[in-house]
């Protein structure tokens, strides 16, 4: 990543406030809570999009933009994610260091293409392997904010252990389901990286943007096919109004099938600050115990590695 084209700009930054910790504010609560593990209390880091915010339809208010002028460094995930922010993030790169993240620490072949206004699917963090990879380029880009922090190598390095070691949990799990009820359907398109990476088939009624209403035939087609994989279940999302898996049930029903909600996932947004699904392990842990539940699946037992973050959020292993 190009963290050393930024340290200059960090310097004059830091110049003014000598001294003072440091301020980072992410865009998303995926990054934020990254940086907030791994920054300690090196950096403050703020996340502007709290629980249930849907970054596709995200606009900033007046506080808002004036916490991004005021913050030393600025972290986003880029791939158009945050739309309507752009602009904002652009004229900020003039200022103060600001690391789209995605495009730092994701190479090309392992991105996803989508044929759409965004070129590259956003939702990296559904893979906790390839989110893993975004540790050591934040770590980075904190380093150079609050260079001599204690703790902050060896904090990105057990944090990256600990995505790893996630991720092969997920697999695991998904693992389980019966291989003719592998098929995840959700309102729209955030869950292709988790479909690639735990080998699960996703049936999408709308595309990457929440921006439009789900358009009927898009709800009858994923209908039809829920009806002919013989589909137990579908999932809301945490971000988006539920409507619209509620006429995608009715119409399986009209079809003489029976399918029931399957649980909340969470795609765009993590959950409520102070609770377990409030972090990106509890969100993915979350995630994965309802689809599998739902799906007919079992959880293996969490890995050795997690063990801190469940005893820190009483999670049963």
């Amino acid at each position: 990543m190009r963290i050393g084209i930024l340290a200059t700009a960090v310097g004059v930054v830091l110049a003014s406030g000598a001294g003072a910790q440091p301020s980072v504010v992410a865009t998303v609560g995926m990054i934020g809570d990254v940086a907030a593990t791994v920054a300690g209390d090196c950096v403050a880091v703020h996340t502007l999009m709290g629980p249930g915010t849907d970054p596709h339809l995200y606009q900033p208010p007046a506080s808002d933009v004036q916490r991004l002028a005021g913050a030393d460094g600025v972290l986003h995930l880029g791939f158009g994610l945050e739309g309507q922010l752009g602009t904002v993030l652009d004229r900020l790169g003039e200022r103060a260091p600001v690391l789209a993240v995605g495009p730092a620490a994701i190479p090309d072949d392992d991105l996803i293409a989508v044929d759409s206004s965004y070129g590259v699917d956003p939702h990296l963090w559904m893979d906790a392997s390839l989110w893993a990879r975004t540790v050591p380029v934040i770590a980075e880009f904190l380093a150079v904010l609050a260079p001599g922090c204690d703790g902050l190598a060896a904090r990105a390095d057990g944090h990256a252990a600990e995505l790893r070691a996630l991720h092969d949990w997920v697999a695991a799990a998904m693992a389980t389901i019966p291989e003719d009820r592998r098929a995840l359907v959700t309102a729209h398109d955030a869950f292709a990286y988790f479909a690639r990476a735990y080998g699960v088939d996703q049936l999408a009624i709308q595309g990457l943007s929440t921006e439009a209403e789900a358009a009927i035939a898009d709800i009858i087609e994923v209908a039809e096919l829920v009806v002919a994989r013989g589909v137990p279940a579908v999932f809301v999302e945490s971000t988006i109004n539920p409507r619209t898996i509620d006429a995608l049930i009715e119409a399986v029903r009209d079809r003489g099938h029976q399918v029931e909600i399957g649980g909340q996932l969470y795609s765009d947004a993590m959950g409520d600050t102070g609770t377990a699904a409030g972090t990106y392990i509890g969100m993915m842990h979350a995630n994965t115990s309802a689809i599998v539940t739902a799906l007919g699946g079992t959880l293996p037992p969490l890995p050795e590695a997690l063990a801190g973050w469940a005893g820190r959020w009483n999670v049963a292993g």
